[in-house]
């Protein structure tokens, strides 16, 4: 899992953009992550899992369904003031929600390891990452 070093915030509207790429028989897997700061209650307001090939919010709402073996576009913008994260595939909203506030964040994307129904591959593929921000 790579952090976005440099990159961390805690006001504004910040959007996380990457194309990713996971393999089929990847599963029980993190590929994206907002992180709280450290030593908050809970270390994320956002994870984004690969289940069985769709992908997840955390282990439950799917966020898109047949994920596998295919490029797609991530966005994920996290309104701070408001306290609310949006995640876009390929250009079209798949989920929001409200979270909750901490003092500051970080983005990571990559893969790795969740609690349960992993596989023995684990990989995620990432291409122009960005991170834009409206202060």
């Amino acid at each position: 899992m790579r952090r976005m070093q440099g990159h961390g915030y805690s006001s504004g509207v910040w959007q996380f953009q990457g194309y990713g790429y996971v393999p089929s028989g990847t599963s029980g897997v993190s590929v994206m992550q907002i992180h709280n700061e450290e030593g908050a209650e809970h270390s994320t307001v956002l994870m984004l899992h690969v289940y069985d090939g769709v992908l997840r919010f955390y282990s439950g709402q799917a966020v898109e369904g047949n994920i596998y073996d295919r490029w797609f576009r991530l966005n994920v913008v996290h309104d701070v003031d408001r306290s609310t994260v949006a995640v876009y595939i390929d250009g079209q909203k798949r989920f929001a929600t409200p979270v909750t506030p901490s003092r500051s964040y970080y983005f990571k994307f990559g893969v790795y390891m969740q609690h349960h129904d992993w596989s023995p591959c684990m990989e995620s593929r990432w291409t122009n990452v960005t991170v834009y921000t409206k202060p």
